[in-house]
Protein backbone atom coordinates (compact mmCIF):
# COMPACT_ATOMS: atom_id res chain seq x y z
CA UNK A 1 0.00 0.00 0.00
CA UNK A 2 1.11 3.78 -1.10
CA UNK A 3 2.07 6.53 2.01
CA UNK A 4 -1.25 6.61 4.42
CA UNK A 5 -2.27 7.78 7.43
CA UNK A 6 -4.52 5.81 9.57
CA UNK A 7 -6.80 7.34 12.33
CA UNK A 8 -8.12 5.16 14.94
CA UNK A 9 -10.16 5.60 18.54
CA UNK A 10 -9.07 3.10 21.39
CA UNK A 11 -10.64 1.65 24.89
CA UNK A 12 -14.13 2.79 24.28
CA UNK A 13 -13.60 6.46 22.64
CA UNK A 14 -11.10 7.17 25.96
CA UNK A 15 -7.40 6.76 23.24
CA UNK A 16 -7.16 8.62 19.97
CA UNK A 17 -4.36 7.35 17.45
CA UNK A 18 -2.99 8.25 14.37
CA UNK A 19 -0.41 6.18 12.42
CA UNK A 20 1.76 6.63 9.36
CA UNK A 21 3.34 4.75 6.72
CA UNK A 22 5.65 7.36 4.55
CA UNK A 23 8.28 5.87 2.95
CA UNK A 24 7.26 7.23 -0.67
CA UNK A 25 6.97 11.10 0.57
CA UNK A 26 10.10 10.85 2.39
CA UNK A 27 12.35 9.40 -0.47
CA UNK A 28 10.99 12.01 -2.62
CA UNK A 29 12.17 14.93 -0.19
CA UNK A 30 15.26 12.78 0.11
CA UNK A 31 15.61 13.14 -3.86
CA UNK A 32 14.21 16.58 -4.20
CA UNK A 33 16.81 18.09 -1.38
CA UNK A 34 19.70 15.78 -2.18
CA UNK A 35 19.74 15.30 2.03
CA UNK A 36 22.63 12.79 3.42
CA UNK A 37 21.48 10.45 5.46
CA UNK A 38 21.26 11.99 9.17
CA UNK A 39 19.28 14.76 7.29
CA UNK A 40 16.75 12.60 5.35
CA UNK A 41 16.04 10.86 8.65
CA UNK A 42 15.19 14.13 10.90
CA UNK A 43 13.37 15.45 7.47
CA UNK A 44 11.73 12.59 7.71
CA UNK A 45 10.58 12.42 11.18
CA UNK A 46 9.45 15.87 10.76
CA UNK A 47 7.47 14.98 7.44
CA UNK A 48 5.79 12.38 9.17
CA UNK A 49 4.67 13.40 12.33
CA UNK A 50 3.70 16.99 10.24
CA UNK A 51 1.28 14.46 7.75
CA UNK A 52 -0.40 13.28 11.36
CA UNK A 53 -0.92 16.20 12.82
CA UNK A 54 -2.11 17.73 9.87
CA UNK A 55 -5.17 15.92 9.24
CA UNK A 56 -6.46 16.77 12.36
CA UNK A 57 -7.30 20.39 10.50
CA UNK A 58 -10.79 21.39 10.40
CA UNK A 59 -10.88 23.92 7.21
CA UNK A 60 -9.59 23.35 3.82
CA UNK A 61 -7.31 26.96 3.67
CA UNK A 62 -5.43 25.80 6.87
CA UNK A 63 -2.48 24.77 7.29
CA UNK A 64 -0.01 23.41 9.97
CA UNK A 65 3.91 24.37 10.02
CA UNK A 66 6.45 22.10 12.29
CA UNK A 67 9.11 24.85 12.73
CA UNK A 68 12.91 23.12 14.20
CA UNK A 69 15.43 25.75 14.81
CA UNK A 70 18.34 23.92 16.55
CA UNK A 71 22.32 24.96 17.37
CA UNK A 72 23.58 21.48 15.72
CA UNK A 73 24.60 21.67 11.76
CA UNK A 74 21.71 21.16 10.08
CA UNK A 75 20.09 24.61 11.70
CA UNK A 76 16.43 24.57 10.62
CA UNK A 77 13.90 22.17 9.81
CA UNK A 78 10.29 22.77 7.94
CA UNK A 79 7.46 20.38 7.49
CA UNK A 80 3.89 21.80 6.61
CA UNK A 81 0.80 19.67 6.11
CA UNK A 82 -2.58 20.00 5.12
CA UNK A 83 -5.82 18.16 6.05
CA UNK A 84 -5.75 16.21 3.31
CA UNK A 85 -2.03 15.15 4.35
CA UNK A 86 -0.59 16.62 1.57
CA UNK A 87 3.33 17.26 3.02
CA UNK A 88 6.20 19.43 1.75
CA UNK A 89 9.54 20.45 3.68
CA UNK A 90 13.32 21.10 3.38
CA UNK A 91 16.45 21.80 5.70
CA UNK A 92 18.18 24.46 5.96
CA UNK A 93 21.37 22.39 5.22
CA UNK A 94 20.71 19.50 3.44
CA UNK A 95 24.05 17.85 3.54
CA UNK A 96 25.00 17.49 7.02
CA UNK A 97 27.27 14.44 7.83
CA UNK A 98 28.09 13.14 10.95
CA UNK A 99 29.11 9.67 12.94
CA UNK A 100 26.99 7.42 14.12
CA UNK A 101 25.63 8.00 17.88
CA UNK A 102 26.42 5.15 20.94
CA UNK A 103 24.00 3.02 20.01
CA UNK A 104 24.98 3.12 16.26
CA UNK A 105 21.78 4.80 14.72
CA UNK A 106 22.09 8.10 12.61
CA UNK A 107 22.80 11.05 14.99
CA UNK A 108 19.58 12.88 14.23
CA UNK A 109 19.92 14.66 17.92
CA UNK A 110 23.64 15.78 17.19
CA UNK A 111 22.73 17.10 13.55
CA UNK A 112 19.51 19.19 15.22
CA UNK A 113 21.19 20.69 18.55
CA UNK A 114 18.90 21.96 21.42
CA UNK A 115 16.78 24.63 20.26
CA UNK A 116 12.98 25.58 19.64
CA UNK A 117 10.11 23.71 18.18
CA UNK A 118 7.34 25.83 16.90
CA UNK A 119 4.31 24.77 16.10
CA UNK A 120 1.87 26.97 13.75
CA UNK A 121 -1.55 25.97 12.99
CA UNK A 122 -3.08 29.26 9.82
CA UNK A 123 -5.57 29.53 7.67
CA UNK A 124 -6.77 32.37 5.22
CA UNK A 125 -8.45 34.12 7.87
CA UNK A 126 -7.37 35.33 11.36
CA UNK A 127 -4.47 35.45 12.72
CA UNK A 128 -2.00 32.38 13.18
CA UNK A 129 -1.54 30.51 15.99
CA UNK A 130 1.69 29.32 17.13
CA UNK A 131 2.97 26.84 20.14
CA UNK A 132 6.28 26.87 20.90
CA UNK A 133 8.89 24.47 23.22
CA UNK A 134 12.00 23.65 23.94
CA UNK A 135 13.64 20.24 22.62
CA UNK A 136 14.34 18.24 24.97
CA UNK A 137 16.57 16.21 22.89
CA UNK A 138 16.76 16.98 18.90
CA UNK A 139 15.44 12.81 18.56
CA UNK A 140 12.18 15.22 17.12
CA UNK A 141 9.28 12.37 18.32
CA UNK A 142 10.58 13.13 22.06
CA UNK A 143 10.21 16.92 21.74
CA UNK A 144 6.97 16.52 20.27
CA UNK A 145 5.71 14.39 22.85
CA UNK A 146 6.96 17.16 25.15
CA UNK A 147 4.98 19.98 23.12
CA UNK A 148 1.68 17.59 23.63
CA UNK A 149 2.25 18.33 27.03
CA UNK A 150 3.30 21.81 27.58
CA UNK A 151 1.80 23.65 25.08
CA UNK A 152 -1.84 21.66 24.64
CA UNK A 153 -2.28 19.40 27.73
CA UNK A 154 -2.94 16.51 26.00
CA UNK A 155 -0.39 13.26 27.44
CA UNK A 156 0.88 12.07 24.59
CA UNK A 157 3.02 9.14 23.05
CA UNK A 158 4.82 10.05 19.96
CA UNK A 159 7.30 7.38 17.69
CA UNK A 160 8.91 7.80 14.66
CA UNK A 161 11.24 6.20 12.31
CA UNK A 162 13.01 6.40 9.33
CA UNK A 163 15.35 3.41 7.83
CA UNK A 164 17.80 4.02 4.78
CA UNK A 165 19.54 1.48 2.25
CA UNK A 166 22.99 0.76 1.81
CA UNK A 167 22.54 3.02 -1.07
CA UNK A 168 21.45 6.05 1.11
CA UNK A 169 17.66 5.70 -0.21
CA UNK A 170 14.88 5.50 1.99
CA UNK A 171 13.99 1.73 2.87
CA UNK A 172 10.77 2.46 5.08
CA UNK A 173 9.36 6.01 7.06
CA UNK A 174 6.42 6.01 9.54
CA UNK A 175 5.20 6.20 12.37
CA UNK A 176 2.73 7.12 15.26
CA UNK A 177 0.96 9.36 17.84
CA UNK A 178 -1.04 8.25 20.25
CA UNK A 179 -3.60 10.53 22.64
CA UNK A 180 -5.26 10.70 25.94
CA UNK A 181 -8.27 12.05 25.70
CA UNK A 182 -10.37 13.75 28.61
CA UNK A 183 -11.80 10.49 30.34
CA UNK A 184 -9.14 8.73 30.98
CA UNK A 185 -8.25 7.67 34.32
CA UNK A 186 -5.54 6.76 36.08
CA UNK A 187 -5.83 2.81 35.31
CA UNK A 188 -6.56 3.58 31.62
CA UNK A 189 -3.31 5.79 32.26
CA UNK A 190 -1.02 3.47 34.19
CA UNK A 191 -1.62 0.61 31.52
CA UNK A 192 -1.19 2.49 28.26
CA UNK A 193 2.46 3.36 29.73
CA UNK A 194 3.04 -0.27 30.38
CA UNK A 195 2.29 -1.40 27.06
CA UNK A 196 3.83 1.48 25.37
CA UNK A 197 7.19 1.25 27.09
CA UNK A 198 7.07 -2.73 26.48
CA UNK A 199 6.85 -2.35 22.35
CA UNK A 200 9.58 -2.72 20.53
CA UNK A 201 11.52 0.32 18.70
CA UNK A 202 9.03 1.69 15.47
CA UNK A 203 12.50 1.25 13.48
CA UNK A 204 12.33 -2.44 14.55
CA UNK A 205 8.75 -2.72 13.31
CA UNK A 206 8.97 -0.90 10.07
CA UNK A 207 11.90 -3.04 9.80
CA UNK A 208 9.24 -5.96 9.98
CA UNK A 209 7.57 -4.37 7.15
CA UNK A 210 4.24 -3.30 9.34
CA UNK A 211 1.47 -1.27 8.08
CA UNK A 212 0.65 1.97 9.74
CA UNK A 213 -2.56 -0.34 11.02
CA UNK A 214 -0.54 -3.01 11.93
CA UNK A 215 2.17 -0.15 14.14
CA UNK A 216 -0.84 0.75 15.65
CA UNK A 217 -2.50 -2.49 16.29
CA UNK A 218 0.62 -3.84 17.98
CA UNK A 219 1.03 -0.10 19.47
CA UNK A 220 -2.51 -0.29 21.03
CA UNK A 221 -2.80 -4.50 21.48
CA UNK A 222 -5.75 -5.47 23.92
CA UNK A 223 -6.93 -1.86 23.81
CA UNK A 224 -10.20 -2.62 21.26
CA UNK A 225 -8.62 -0.38 18.34
CA UNK A 226 -11.35 0.74 15.79
CA UNK A 227 -9.70 2.27 12.65
CA UNK A 228 -12.10 5.67 11.87
CA UNK A 229 -10.36 6.54 8.60
CA UNK A 230 -7.05 5.90 5.78
CA UNK A 231 -5.91 9.17 4.35
CA UNK A 232 -3.72 8.69 1.18
CA UNK A 233 -0.46 10.94 2.04
CA UNK A 234 2.28 12.37 0.14
CA UNK A 235 4.53 14.60 -0.92
CA UNK A 236 3.36 17.69 -2.45
CA UNK A 237 3.81 21.24 -2.68
CA UNK A 238 1.56 23.21 -4.68
CA UNK A 239 3.54 25.86 -5.99
CA UNK A 240 2.70 26.51 -9.94
CA UNK A 241 4.64 29.14 -12.14
CA UNK A 242 1.10 30.70 -11.53
CA UNK A 243 1.64 31.27 -8.00
CA UNK A 244 5.16 32.21 -8.36
CA UNK A 245 4.06 35.50 -10.67
CA UNK A 246 2.01 36.31 -8.39
CA UNK A 247 4.74 36.57 -6.00
CA UNK A 248 6.82 38.48 -7.83
CA UNK A 249 3.91 41.11 -8.95
CA UNK A 250 3.76 41.39 -5.04
CA UNK A 251 7.68 42.84 -5.04
CA UNK A 252 5.72 46.00 -6.35
CA UNK A 253 7.14 48.21 -9.60
CA UNK A 254 9.96 49.59 -7.85
CA UNK A 255 11.80 46.65 -6.76
CA UNK A 256 10.23 44.38 -9.71
CA UNK A 257 11.86 47.06 -12.29
CA UNK A 258 15.17 46.48 -10.48
CA UNK A 259 15.13 43.38 -11.67
CA UNK A 260 14.30 44.40 -15.41
CA UNK A 261 16.53 43.41 -18.31
CA UNK A 262 18.06 39.92 -17.24
CA UNK A 263 16.31 36.58 -16.67
CA UNK A 264 15.17 36.13 -13.13
CA UNK A 265 15.42 32.35 -11.26
CA UNK A 266 12.95 31.95 -7.86
CA UNK A 267 13.62 28.76 -6.01
CA UNK A 268 10.96 27.28 -4.33
CA UNK A 269 12.59 26.25 -0.83
CA UNK A 270 9.96 23.35 -0.25
CA UNK A 271 10.32 21.31 -3.06
CA UNK A 272 13.15 22.75 -4.52
CA UNK A 273 11.43 23.86 -7.71
CA UNK A 274 13.02 26.42 -9.90
CA UNK A 275 10.88 28.99 -12.18
CA UNK A 276 12.76 30.78 -14.82
CA UNK A 277 11.37 34.28 -16.50
CA UNK A 278 12.65 36.02 -19.40
CA UNK A 279 14.08 39.67 -19.49
CA UNK A 280 10.76 39.71 -21.34
CA UNK A 281 8.58 38.02 -19.01
CA UNK A 282 9.05 40.28 -16.47
CA UNK A 283 8.70 43.49 -18.51
CA UNK A 284 5.12 41.79 -18.72
CA UNK A 285 5.20 41.35 -15.59
CA UNK A 286 6.09 45.46 -14.64
CA UNK A 287 3.41 46.55 -17.52
CA UNK A 288 1.25 44.37 -15.54
CA UNK A 289 1.77 46.18 -12.51
CA UNK A 290 1.85 49.98 -14.41
CA UNK A 291 -1.34 49.61 -15.43
CA UNK A 292 -2.71 48.73 -12.01
CA UNK A 293 -1.25 51.90 -10.90
CA UNK A 294 -3.09 54.11 -13.40
CA UNK A 295 -6.52 52.37 -13.10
Amino acid sequence: MSDHIVRATAAENRIRAFAASTRDLVEEARARHNTSPVVTAALGRLLTASAMMGVTLKREDERLTLKIEGDGPVKMLIAQSDAHANVRGYAAEPCVLLGANAKGKLDVAGAVGKGVLRVTRQGSEGEPFTGTSELVSGEIAEDLTYYYALSEQTPSAVALGVLMNHDNTVRAAGGFIIQLLPGADEELTAALEARLSALRPVTTLLAEGRSAEELLREALAGFDVTVNETIPARFHCGCTRESVERVLLSLGYDELSSLAGKPVEVHCDYCSSDYEYTAEEVEKLLKTLQKEKQV
